[in-house]
């Protein structure tokens, strides 16, 4: 599932090529990609006929477009959705989902999504309990650590009321948004915190150096394009991102600790993996043992 960075990419890429032009000829290939939508299909197409992008914006792992109507058009890949700008009349893509032409250009926006977990849809924007303006749909989903809104005050202290672990915490997109799988278990390595910690024992100065790591990882990810594992993440242009050489962590089990050696390990957790190490990271009393 692409995370901050990734998105982020992504809506530069959007930004760049795709801010000031205006769609026409909008095409929905496969229904399920606009099925958050409610009005359907050719209410998605006709909402977007004419209409100019004058902006392209993100929270966490959603990005949209800001539209000359006063809507959005917004974005969330998924598992495998990938936003590609192309030059009209370019071969189409095996998985493509949605076209979005910018005849002024000569080229089109396209949506391309294998497992079509992904979904696009014209929403309004409203503002948010922060003071943001966001879709109405991600009015609920708090803003990222690289946020100029993002509250570290208010944070820690929704943070250490969590009767939960601190991974779990960092999941909930409505405490804290852009964090996913990957960037958790980097980060927390980092702080030398196991995922299990209860997120309500932290101590303050526990949670500040926890944040301190999470923007690092995040900045670092974003400088490499991201993180590319099966080819299904790429930016704009279809290229991956670097940052799987830097990961410490994730997905390194059985490989030599960078800090001591120990062996990384693996445990089971929320249906997918958390990977940690024994010794820099040690599991807090009454932990359930994973794989």
């Amino acid at each position: 599932m692409p995370e901050l960075p990734e998105v982020e990419v992504v809506r530069g890429g959007v930004e760049r090529w795709v801010v000031g032009r205006a769609f026409d000829g909008v095409e929905v290939l496969h229904p399920r990609s606009v099925r958050r939508h409610a009005a359907g299909p050719h209410d998605f197409a006709g909402r977007l006929s004419g209409r100019t992008a004058d902006g392209a914006a993100r929270r966490g792992k959603y990005l949209w477009l800001t539209l000359d109507s006063g809507d959005a058009l917004l974005a969330h890949l998924g598992m495998s959705g990938q936003l590609l700008v192309q030059p009209e009349g370019a071969p189409a893509e095996r998985h493509l989902r949605v076209r979005l032409p910018l005849p002024a250009d000569g080229r089109e926006l396209r949506f391309v999504d294998q497992r079509t977990f992904g979904h696009l849809m014209v929403a309004p924007l409203v503002e948010a309990p922060d003071g943001g303006v966001v879709p109405d749909v991600v009015a609920h989903i708090a803003p990222d650590p690289l946020d100029p809104l993002f509250d570290e005050d208010a944070f820690t202290a929704a943070l250490r009321r969590k009767r939960t672990e601190v991974k779990r915490a960092l999941l909930d997109q409505s405490l804290v948004s852009g964090i996913g799988n990957i960037y958790a278990d980097e980060a927390l390595w980092r702080a030398r915190l196991h995922w299990a910690r209860p997120a309500s024992g932290l101590a303050r100065a526990q949670v500040s150096l926890l944040l301190e790591q999470v923007r690092e990882v995040l900045r670092e990810a974003l400088k490499e394009g991201g993180t590319s594992f099966d080819g299904l993440y790429v930016n704009v242009n279809g290229e991956s991102g670097y940052f799987e050489r830097g990961l410490k962590a994730y997905g390194r089990r059985g490989e030599p600790c960078e800090r001591c050696a120990t062996p990384i390990r693996r445990d089971a957790f929320m249906n997918r993996s958390s990977f940690s190490c024994p010794r820099c990271q040690p599991r807090p009393r009454g932990a359930a043992r994973g794989a």
